[in-house]
């Protein structure tokens, strides 16, 4: 009760300092920004212009969808067990990223001055990361079944196989 009590003292004291300006006074001041927009566009190029970027902005999202390759691949993590048990888990997502690099042709950054340039990405997406982390840190699944989608950015995304259970 006291946080609404001083909310509502609050708001009062903003409605106090906030200068009552009559409606003849806003729309003066309204009316010069107005007259200015029209000058500098003709209202008949705007709403065309507008309609020009929202039919262009749909036609993105879909090409950015769009899947050039997609593969599915068996990813064996075995070598991760050789690892101390409280790092089989890091060293899985390792040779994922390893193995996913090598099979899509990935380019990866090689050195800190090509930054400037976007280079493709690997992205390994939430249910295959879970999958192998699901018995903890120390157990890994042997192998993992995954499927890579390569965008025509080069991007690629690793989803889990659906077949797996």
């Amino acid at each position: 009760m006291v946080k609404e009590d001083k909310e509502e003292q609050n708001k009062a004291k903003d409605e106090e300092e906030m200068p009552d300006l009559s409606k003849d006074e806003t729309a003066k001041k309204e009316e010069p920004v107005e007259e200015a927009a029209k000058e500098e566009a003709p209202a008949e190029e705007q709403p065309a212009e507008e309609e020009a970027e929202e039919e262009a902005k749909p036609k993105k999202k879909k090409e950015e969808e769009e899947i050039v390759e997609e593969r599915t691949y068996t990813i064996p993590l075995s070598r991760a067990l050789v690892r101390p048990p409280k790092k089989r888990a890091p060293r899985a997502i390792q040779l994922v990223k390893i193995f996913i690099t090598k099979h899509m042709k990935l380019e990866m950054k090689v050195s800190e001055e090509e930054e400037e340039e976007e280079l493709p990405q690997l992205i390994i997406s939430q249910e295959v990361n879970e999958k192998i982390w699901d018995r903890g840190i120390e157990k890994p699944p042997r192998k993992i079944r995954v499927r890579a989608a390569k965008d025509k950015d080069g991007n690629v995304t690793v989803y889990l196989a659906e077949a797996q259970k």
